[in-house]
This record gives C-alpha cells, sequence and structure tokens, in this order.
C-alpha cells in the first residue's frame, strides 16, 4: 500500500537540502511482499554476476547472450509483480481520493516499460 505524500513543509526542505528538489512519494509495503521482490532481485543479481563470471572466463558469446535474456526475463517479471501491486494499492486509493492525475503517471510509467 502506498503512503501519502509528507505534507510537513520542513521534511520537504530537508529532502532539498539532500540533493532532492522535491519530496518523494513512498509504499508501505508487507514484509511478506517486500521479501518477494528482494528474493526476485538477489536472483537476478546472482545471474548478472554469473554474466560477468562468464566474460572474465571469454565465454562463447551466444551462451551470454543466452544468460542476458534470461535477466531480462527476469527483470520483467519483477516489473509485472510490482506494476500489480502498484495498480492495486496506489493507483486504486489515488483514483477513489480524486487524484486522476496518477492516471497520467502510470501512463507515463507504462511508457517506459513498454520501450
Amino acid at each position: 500500500m502506498c503512503a501519502k505524500e509528507s505534507e510537513e513543509p520542513e521534511k520537504n526542505i530537508a529532502q532539498e537540502e539532500n540533493g532532492c528538489c522535491c519530496y518523494r512519494k513512498t509504499t508501505a509495503r508487507s514484509q511478506d511482499e517486500r521479501k518477494k521482490l528482494m528474493n526476485r532481485l538477489s536472483r537476478i543479481e546472482g545471474q548478472i554476476r554469473g554474466i560477468k563470471g562468464m566474460l572474465e572466463k571469454d565465454a562463447y558469446c551466444n551462451d551470454i547472450l543466452i544468460q542476458s535474456a534470461a535477466v531480462s526475463a527476469a527483470m520483467n517479471a519483477f516489473n509485472r509483480e510490482l506494476l500489480s501491486s502498484h495498480i492495486h494499492s496506489c493507483v486504486v486509493r489515488d483514483i477513489r481520493e480524486g487524484k486522476d492525475e496518477v492516471v497520467d503517471e502510470l501512463m507515463a510509467t507504462l511508457q517506459k516499460l513498454m520501450k
């Protein structure tokens, strides 16, 4: 579930001083959801380390490309999982609260994911 943006100006100023020109939204996730997402990323990280090792050992190009495709597929699966969660929690909540600009934000995100 997404947490609302900070409405406390002093927090916004502190974040601006830390190099951020605007405050960011946050998402409160369940421990289970966070663990599942982190596990996916850890597996992907391991796959990338494997590809680096293949390069260091001068592995055959085709073998590296196959592993690279597997990483891309794993990232796509991660993105689908996160997007589903985002739509079911953050987007639904914002629309119910009358924040229709979330649709434009979602469309921009989908366009980036579909490049």
